[in-house]
C-alpha cells in the first residue's frame, strides 16, 4: 500500500475517532480527551490511536480504560464512515507530547523569569555604582 494512502486513511481514522469520542460517547470516564495522531500499519490492519488527556496519571489510566471499553463503538463508527475493505483493529495509547510541551514551556518561563530578575538586580547594582552627573558650570 502506498505511504500516501496509509497517511490519508490514518488521518480519516483520527477525524472519525475524535468525532466519536467528542460527540457520541457518554461514558463519564472519558473527559478532556484529544486525539493527537493515529499510527496505521502499512497493511492497514492495525491502528494505534494516540490520545492526550489533561490530568494526572490516574486520570489518564481512567480515560484509557473508558476508551478501551468503547473500542467496539469507535471501530464501528470508523467502519461506517470510512470505506475500507477491512476495518483495522484499534488500540489506544497515551501521547505524552502535549504534557511534555507544557512542562518545557513552564521551565522556559521560569528560566526567563529568573534571568530577568537577575538582570534587574544587576542593573540596579550597576546604577548604584555610577555617580550622578553633576550640573555643568557655565563659563561666562
Amino acid at each position: 500500500m502506498s505511504l500516501r494512502r496509509v497517511a490519508r486513511v490514518a488521518e480519516r481514522i483520527r477525524e472519525e475517532a475524535s468525532h466519536t469520542i467528542l460527540y457520541e460517547l457518554t461514558d463519564p470516564r472519558i473527559q478532556m480527551v484529544t486525539v493527537t495522531k493515529v499510527d496505521l500499519s502499512r497493511d492497514m490492519h492495525h491502528a494505534t490511536i494516540y490520545v492526550s488527556v489533561l490530568g494526572d496519571e490516574a486520570k489518564q489510566r481512567t480515560v484509557l480504560r473508558g476508551l478501551d471499553s468503547a473500542r467496539g463503538l469507535i471501530r464501528s463508527r470508523i467502519a461506517k464512515n470510512i470505506r475500507l475493505r477491512e476495518t483495522p483493529d484499534i488500540a489506544f495509547q497515551f501521547d505524552p507530547t502535549i504534557a511534555s510541551s507544557i512542562e518545557i514551556s513552564r521551565l522556559i518561563d521560569e528560566a526567563l523569569a529568573e534571568s530577568n530578575a537577575a538582570k534587574g538586580t544587576a542593573d540596579a547594582e550597576a546604577s548604584a555604582d555610577v555617580p550622578e552627573d553633576e550640573p555643568a558650570e557655565d563659563d561666562e
